[in-house]
């Protein structure tokens, strides 16, 4: 059973009438959070006063600060430790980057345990009795079950990004945590969508939980124009080299797979444009020096996987470019998320195959939209012909075949 926030008037609102104490106002007022996103002004007073809460909102809306500054507060007050779970690296780095700006004025410590870092780093900062410890689920169970991390004192559970961490296949490691952690304890879960898994957690693990909600399921980032562009495989490399020099600002790339990554970040280094790539293949540190040199200008565009899409938080970037569609509709929602953040204008353009109107329609029904179709400019290659419906079912999505010549000889149409 769930309790909606009674929290909605949301007119006028600032900081200092969402039951903050003064101290942690103080802080907030120096580093100039004036006025909370909708999602912080409905989720603040149910976290301050101990609610278990469901939020449903974007990436992008701020949600790290609705759930941060009632730890935060809580833990100034009381004693008790503080866990965070996240499906990704980049998304623990920026969450322990954006809760540390408030806690350190209070002594707060934090401890990330994420995958790829040294684990005799994290068992000292285990060691050092961390007030809250913020990491992904794989790597906190690789601490469990050597004994290294101590969940006993947790007293509030927060549960990140919670729908792709299960996309990601942490179901098991979700729940063996939940079963560890004490059952005192007050859990905040947010997630974008609302898949029955996630109810199901909900259901055994939280005390009749107070939903909050700030936008429909599917609901896309508001400034972002939309777009996209029919156009076969043999044409994107083209296509996107044209529009990287039509939009001046930075550029966000996403790739369907680590290798795409890997031979767009190639080609667009070749035709002269500063790049980096981020994918699961990358070490943290090269994934961290991606993100960085994204952030202060040295990359001008970064091209990545749907595994670093929630993790990617930059302001002001322009260009978010689908060079494939992704696998699920919603991860687009999650990707053209990256722009037009905090009240800014962005634009999000699509390549789509003619192969592809599926997955185009999903994506079209999740939004509840149509998204406009752009003419493409001329000077591009002349489109490849498509493999038949029939052989792609029998070969996979590849979109060019054999063509069989006269005198038995073949020749291999860009396979």
């Amino acid at each position: 059973m769930h309790k909606q926030s009674n929290n909605e008037n949301l007119s006028e609102l600032s900081f200092h009438n969402l039951g903050l104490d003064a101290p942690i106002l103080k802080v907030l007022d120096k580093l100039k959070f004036v006025t909370p996103t909708p999602i912080q002004a409905k989720a603040i007073p149910d976290g301050l006063k101990g609610e278990d809460i469901i939020g449903v909102a974007q990436t992008g809306t701020g949600k790290t600060l609705a759930f941060s500054l009632p730890i935060i507060q809580r833990l100034i007050k009381h004693r008790g430790k503080g866990l965070i779970l996240l499906p990704t690296r980049e998304l623990a780095i920026q969450v322990d980057e954006t809760l540390k700006q408030v806690a350190k004025s209070f002594g707060i410590r934090t401890a990330m345990i994420i995958g790829g870092a040294p684990m005799r780093r994290q068992v000292q900062d285990l060691r050092n009795n961390p007030h809250v410890i913020i990491g992904t689920p794989g790597r906190i169970i690789n601490h469990i079950e050597d004994k290294t991390i101590k969940l006993h004192g947790v007293s509030v559970l927060v549960l990140d990004e919670a729908d792709r961490m299960l996309d990601m296949g942490f179901a098991p490691q979700i729940k063996k945590i939940l079963h560890v952690v004490p059952k005192d304890r007050q859990t905040m879960l947010f997630s974008a969508t609302m898949p029955s898994d996630i109810v199901k957690i909900a259901a055994q693990h939280m005390k009749t939980p107070i939903h909050v909600e700030v936008a429909r399921q599917g609901s896309t980032a508001e400034g972002v124009e939309q777009e996209i562009y029919i156009v076969t495989r043999n044409q994107k490399k083209s296509l996107m080299e044209v529009l990287l020099r039509q939009y001046k600002g930075t550029v966000l790339v996403f790739s369907r797979t680590k290798y795409g990554a890997k031979k767009i970040c190639r080609d667009l280094k070749r035709a002269g444009f500063t790049v980096a790539e981020i994918h699961s293949n990358r070490s943290l540190a090269q994934r961290k020096g991606a993100l960085d040199g994204f952030k202060n200008g040295k990359y001008r565009v970064l091209v990545a996987t749907d595994i670093a899409a929630r993790g990617i938080d930059v302001s002001d970037i322009e260009l978010v470019l689908n060079y494939d569609v992704p696998e699920f509709a919603e991860d687009y929602v999650h990707r053209i998320g990256r722009t037009a953040r905090a009240g800014k204008k962005g634009r999000a353009i699509t390549f789509v195959m003619p192969s592809q109107n599926d997955k185009l329609n999903k994506i079209e029904r999740l939004i509840k939209s149509k998204l406009s179709k752009t003419k493409l400019p001329e000077g591009l290659p002349s489109p490849e012909q498509e493999a038949p419906k029939a052989y792609r079912e029998r070969h996979g999505t590849r979109t060019s075949f054999r063509v069989k010549r006269s005198g038995g000889n073949t020749r291999r149409r860009n396979r």
